[in-house]
């Protein structure tokens, strides 16, 4: 998760937004809270960004929208080039010295292994101090080769900058030779994408699904736009229930339907709420929901209590409610599960 504002505020981002970075236009649509209601914004020096663009020309543009656009609540951060391009480290010397304090994490592409994880933080280390910055830059790492998805737990813990894992598809995909990326990609990639949400929850880290890579035109018939829709939602669905805390999106217009699948209704959340009191009320154990006649245990307790953290994130549950939920928990078993997962500060 994304620790902010001096420790005080944590974010698991349900949407990440990518958006290529030499485009001044698209960082005031990526800053706009109406026009792109997402948590967290990724402006991109590598993929998305064109040739003749790389280098001092997205720089330029890209320093002036981190210093002079507010983002607000959002998390921000920068895609520089993989680590062996010969534009990284002119990208990271770029924002880490032209933008100080005015973002918060690197998005490192084409990672392969926990090394060079260590070196881009070293490198931070050096940038930040030069830079005068007054907090950590965090690091996500994409998982997007079949290196990465075997190094992904040394990836994770390689250092303590490291917040989340992100499930890169289309590169995964080039490097086995698999054509097909969207439909049944859940099916098709269960292995990949369960691999790397367990090394990411292992190192107590977010993990994000990738992309959905179709949109819908204003042209499009109705017809077609609720099935693009309903693509979205299931690819989201399914990966949610793979364990995902989130989703890439690459437009604005997928943004509400790709939160609400991160996040759990408010019937959701009140039913947590009823069950977790009722089960403290009770004094633990084994017992009965008078409601639904299922068991309650501490281990189901443990997933209301994730639920009730998924809440938060929506805004729905307050942080001061889940920290006593957290304490309560961890006064009675010794093992609290939010904060083993890094779901409160």
């Amino acid at each position: 998760m994304y620790v902010l504002d001096n420790g005080t505020r944590f974010v698991i981002p349900r949407t990440e937004m990518t958006y290529p970075g030499h485009n001044m236009k698209l960082h005031q649509t990526a800053a706009d809270a109406v026009k792109a209601p997402v948590d967290h914004v990724m402006a991109d020096f590598e993929d998305a960004c064109p040739y003749e663009f790389k280098g001092l020309k997205s720089h330029k543009v890209m320093v002036e929208a981190l210093n002079t656009l507010d983002f607000g609540r959002k998390v921000v951060t920068v895609r520089p080039n993989n680590i062996h391009s010969p534009f990284f480290k002119g990208d990271m010397e770029a924002v880490v010295l032209g933008a100080p304090n005015r973002f918060h994490g690197i998005m490192l592409p084409k990672t392969r292994g926990p090394e060079e994880i260590r070196e881009v933080s070293r490198l931070l280390d050096e940038l930040e101090k030069r830079g005068g910055w007054k907090y950590k830059i965090q690091i996500e790492s994409l998982v997007e080769t079949p290196q990465a998805l075997i190094n992904a737990y040394d990836i994770a813990t390689a250092s303590e900058r490291m917040c989340g894992l992100v499930f890169g598809i289309a590169d995964f995909a080039a490097n086995l030779g698999v054509r097909e990326i969207v439909e049944n990609q859940n099916q098709n990639f269960h292995y990949a994408k369960q691999s790397m949400v367990v090394a990411a929850k292992a190192a107590g880290l977010h993990a994000i699904d990738n992309v959905y890579l179709r949109l819908w035109r204003k042209e499009d018939s109705p017809e077609r736009v609720a099935q693009l829709q309903r693509g979205l939602r299931e690819k989201n669905v399914g990966a949610a229930n793979l364990g995902m805390d989130g989703t890439w999106v690459i437009h604005p217009q997928q943004a509400e339907i790709a939160n609400a699948c991160y996040t759990p209704s408010s019937e959701q959340v009140e039913d947590a709420r009823r069950v977790v009191t009722l089960y403290h009320q009770k004094g633990g154990g084994s017992m009965a929901d008078p409601k639904s006649g299922e068991m309650i245990d501490e281990a189901t307790i443990k997933i209301a209590l994730m639920d009730l953290a998924k809440g938060a994130q929506a805004g729905i549950v307050s942080e001061k409610e889940l920290k006593e939920w957290s304490a309560k928990s961890r006064s009675i078993t010794g093992y609290d599960i939010l904060e083993f997962m890094r779901r409160v500060v």
